[in-house]
């Protein structure tokens, strides 16, 4: 998929047909990391778990699969994920993440906000800002964070700020020529979303 006005759009080849995403990812090496969100499951609560395991055969996947209890982020390590999104959007509470945390520690948490704010699923999650939100996940377990601005600049300072206390990623709008900005601010990881045009070229 790739982003459209009223959401996430199917993206097509040259010649207008879907792209089939294994044809894609048959294309990348073994064992590539790949960062999955699984749109069923993010939305509906239905996550594709057929799919997720065919994908984690010859890949080392990361799914964001909109995972709400502990219990259904076992689901989706079972489907053969190396590591599982909890999001600020979806996982219902600090007691959720403390559940899943000793059912696994390959997971981790993504704070997601926009230009409107955060907009936590549960009230615990930072109400008064990032830095309190980062404060108490980490409180839980030394838990890995992934930061997603959507549709606002990336605070490289808020970036250097909680990369001094714990491993933060960073997602959203993140783009390859933010890679030096990323490691100057401390950050780990930087989780970049192909184009149109590139899935277009790998698939071809």
């Amino acid at each position: 998929m790739v982003p459209g006005e009223q959401g996430p759009t199917v993206a097509r080849t040259a010649e207008g047909e879907p792209i089939d995403p294994f044809d894609l990812v048959d294309r990348l090496p073994p064992k590539s990391p790949l960062y999955v969100v699984d749109l069923n499951g993010v939305e509906r609560g239905d996550p594709q778990v057929e799919y997720l395991q065919e994908l984690a055969r010859d890949l080392e996947l990361w799914v964001d699969a909109g995972v709400r209890t502990a219990d259904q982020s076992i689901d989706i390590f079972v489907a053969g994920a190396t590591r599982v999104v909890l999001s600020s959007v979806q996982l219902h509470g600090p007691e959720e993440l403390e559940r899943a945390w000793k059912l696994s520690p390959s997971i981790l948490f993504e704070v997601e906000w926009s230009d409107q704010g955060l907009s936590p699923v549960h009230p615990d999650w930072g109400s008064r800002g990032i830095p309190d939100l980062v404060t108490r996940v980490r409180e839980v377990a030394p838990i890995d964070v992934i930061l997603s601005p959507r549709n606002t600049a990336i605070d490289w300072g808020l970036v250097r700020e909680l990369s001094s206390g714990g491993t933060v990623y960073l997602d959203g709008v993140f783009e390859r020529t933010d890679a030096e900005r990323l490691k100057a601010a401390g950050g780990q990881v930087g989780i970049y979303h192909w184009t149109e045009e590139e899935m277009r070229a790998n698939s071809a």
